[in-house]
């Protein structure tokens, strides 16, 4: 944890990025593109939805029309993603407001890397945050040490009010959202290759961080993450401080800019049953690259699009990146 802290407010800029681990051997489902070291590969993971919500995984590279900042670019490696491995990041909201909720996200998050996580396949690592950030376990492909951290969970304890104060401050409480985000995908992500997803288990308020929403969704955009966020609200505790029911707008923008989705917690829509539903998409991407026809050197934020060339069909993917992440 203090590491984590030291690094963030020191400087964004002087986040150290983890080195990449190694994925079991064996090999990929299917043979891997390869491109010369001197050009430049943007990769998208997209997800496409019917206009009943069903995930469609039956599309080839001639469905899609693809943009960079309004100019169409070609696509030159395309495939379906179902059993590739993945890398997953699991940040849960353990910030006052989540006291009577997070024995249900302790269990819930245990099903979930029991479904998710194939051993000598993926790896995840889990981070909670209140006022502060920790990491409470590291890479592992292990279930038996992931669920080891889910049991180190701990809500932060003294109550002095919904925003008493910025994070770090002595005896203070807050919801370090934004900290987190930018901490897992600068300080965890970046040293990472192929398919990465960031789960987000909170009621959306954020209180102290020091980096702001547009930094959180930068670092993301820079490790290529797409982001799930689940929002899930004690709507008791808002009451009890007059504070309506929580907020959504940032979790449902940090989504929809990865090209990710957002879930939220209701009695007929579960945790449990929403991890399903996130597991489900995950399995069920496609994978795109191509090579910009705009100068790479030049720098800047670029603008994606794609879209299905059939009516009716919703395309999930980041909506940007940066060149020189790349």
């Amino acid at each position: 944890m203090n590491r984590l802290l030291a690094l963030l407010l020191a400087s964004a800029a002087a986040a150290v990025p983890l080195a990449a681990q190694d994925r079991a051997a064996g090999g990929e489902p299917f043979d891997s593109p390869t491109f010369s070291l001197d050009v430049k590969v943007v990769n998208l993971l997209a997800t496409v939805r019917d206009g009943k919500g069903r995930l469609v995984n039956s599309l080839t590279k001639d469905d899609f029309i693809l943009e960079e900042d309004g100019a169409r670019q070609d696509v030159s490696y395309f495939a379906r993603q179902t059993d590739l491995p993945i890398t997953i990041g699991l940040l849960v909201d353990t910030s006052v407001s989540q006291e009577r909720l997070i024995e249900d996200q302790r269990h819930a998050s245990y099903r979930f890397f029991e479904a998710v996580l194939r051993e000598n396949e993926d790896l995840a690592f889990l981070m909670s945050f209140d006022s502060n950030v920790e990491l409470l376990q590291d890479y592992t492909d292990s279930r038996k040490l992931l669920s080891r951290g889910l049991d180190e969970l701990r809500v932060e304890s003294s109550v002095r009010g919904l925003h008493p104060g910025p994070t770090g401050s002595s005896g203070a409480v807050g919801t370090a959202l934004y900290d987190a985000i930018y901490l897992a995908c600068d300080e965890m992500f970046r040293g990472q290759v192929g398919r990465k997803a960031l789960v987000i288990i909170s009621d959306g308020n954020d209180s102290g961080s020091k980096m702001k929403l547009d930094q959180a969704i930068e670092a993301a955009h820079r490790a290529d993450v797409v982001i799930f966020s689940i929002r899930y609200f004690d709507r008791a505790f808002y009451m009890r401080y007059g504070q309506g029911v929580g907020v959504s707008g940032a979790l449902r923008r940090i989504s929809r800019d990865t090209g990710g989705s957002l879930f939220e917690v209701t009695r007929r829509n579960t945790l449990s049953g929403i991890f399903d539903k996130i597991n489900e998409e995950m399995r069920n991407q496609y994978s795109i690259g191509y090579s910009p026809k705009r100068d790479p050197s030049i720098a800047g934020f670029r603008k994606i699009k794609l879209r299905a060339r059939q009516k009716g069909l919703k395309v999930q993917a980041r909506e940007g990146y940066y060149p020189n992440a790349i």
